[in-house]
């Protein structure tokens, strides 16, 4: 792939023949027991954004080796079975890199600082806790966790298209540009919608939080699957509390820009930015600083502006999504009603540039997987990475 591969600091690593270096097991540990077949769920990522109310200082103590055992013994992977590739992803908080775990490509993000204090490893743990019970082709697969130190990790599985946000506002080359039909695109609307109607049938509901398209993962068949659990939280209670809320301001609903109570009615809002990404192909707030959209969204009341020229129902979606009063929003069982008449409208033969992809590739119901075909791109080669390319797990 022309990518160099390198070792984990500080540790030796064998290197097979595909380029992929082996995690080393603590020195002086058996290794944990491997995770039973068919272990499943989700995915996370950085957040960008610290609300301008500050969270009480959690305890800076590391956390005690006894307090990694709370994460459920089927979900542990030994380090020395993870290969790691290429990085294809940084923030604040790890790395995420591409890697082989027992022949299968994996995304691996291993945090940076392994001496984590006892809140971040009790983070650690609920997000681990809260993957393993998603269960949805349209939210990530959570493989398991390295639960020991120094190679604390998420693995879950790898998405070769990378984030929806890389492939509607980075350079792509011109098959896949023309591959993003305006019916392929609803069908990934669709995507997200179904993905964040499980989230929010849960029982308690899950609120994501930090939803936008950085944090939208696209397989090879073009399908959309939602990840970045950090910022999620069950509803055990009428509202949430926004005050130690992390995020990125473009995506976030007013009420939780001014720290107020919030619910899973904010992830409505942050869903009508993607829609608006996916009508538009433009990046939300483009040319203002994070603490300008801030004032715009959260405290003058404004929005983004939808396109006159946008199809009514489409427009009419994005403005409901944007309403001010968080009641007065669709729920996601809502906006699938009402996208699935707007997807066969655009797959009408003459009804604009939607119906079928470039190449000739015929729209699909987006309740199944849409085959591979000739006119349908592989993923190119992977660029050098950038930290827009692909999600990080906070």
């Amino acid at each position: 792939m022309g990518a160099s591969f390198g070792v984990l600091p500080g540790h030796e690593a064998k290197v097979d023949g595909g380029g992929f270096s082996q995690m080393p097991a603590p020195p002086g540990e058996s290794p944990p027991r491997a995770p039973a077949a068919g272990t499943i769920a989700g995915r996370t990522s950085p957040a960008e954004w610290q609300d301008s109310t500050e969270s009480p200082e959690p305890s800076s103590s590391p956390a005690s080796p006894a307090s990694l055992l709370s994460i459920a013994v089927d979900l542990s992977i030994p380090a020395e079975e993870i290969q790691l590739g290429e990085r294809i992803g940084i923030g604040s908080y790890g790395e995420v890199h591409r890697g082989l775990w027992r022949g299968t490509e994996v995304a691996v993000k291993r945090f940076l600082d392994q001496d984590l204090s006892q809140h971040l490893m009790r983070e650690f743990e609920t997000e681990v806790d809260l993957m393993r019970r998603l269960r949805h082709p349209n939210v990530i697969l959570l493989m398991g966790a390295v639960t020991k130190t120094p190679n604390l990790s998420i693995v879950t599985e790898f998405l070769h298209r990378g984030s929806l946000y890389k492939l509607l506002h980075k350079p792509q080359p011109p098959q896949v540009t023309a591959a993003l039909s305006e019916a392929r695109r609803m069908r990934m609307a669709l995507d997200v919608a179904k993905g964040m109607h499980y989230l929010h049938s849960c029982d308690p509901i899950i609120v994501h939080r930090d939803l936008k398209s950085p944090n939208l993962l696209v397989d090879k068949h073009w399908m959309v699957k939602v990840c970045d659990f950090g910022l999620s939280r069950m509803k055990t209670h009428t509202f949430l509390s926004s005050k130690s809320n992390f995020g990125t301001p473009e995506w976030m609903a007013p009420e939780v820009l001014r720290n107020e109570p919030s619910d899973e009615k904010s992830d409505i809002w942050s869903y009508g930015v993607i829609f608006w990404e996916l009508l538009t192909l433009k990046e939300p707030w483009n040319g203002l600083n994070p603490m300008q959209v801030v004032g715009a969204v959260g405290f003058s009341g404004n929005s983004l502006a939808i396109p006159e020229d946008a199809r009514p129902e489409a427009k009419s979606l994005c403005e409901d999504c944007f309403r001010g009063n968080a009641k007065d929003r669709p729920s996601f069982l809502d906006i699938q009603k009402r996208l699935r008449p707007m997807q066969a409208m655009i797959a009408k033969p003459g009804s604009g540039n939607g119906g079928a992809a470039a190449g000739g590739s015929p729209a699909q119901s987006s309740d199944s997987k849409p085959p591979a075909s000739p006119s349908e791109p592989e993923p190119p080669p992977r660029a050098p990475p950038s930290k827009d390319e692909y999600p990080i797990l906070p």
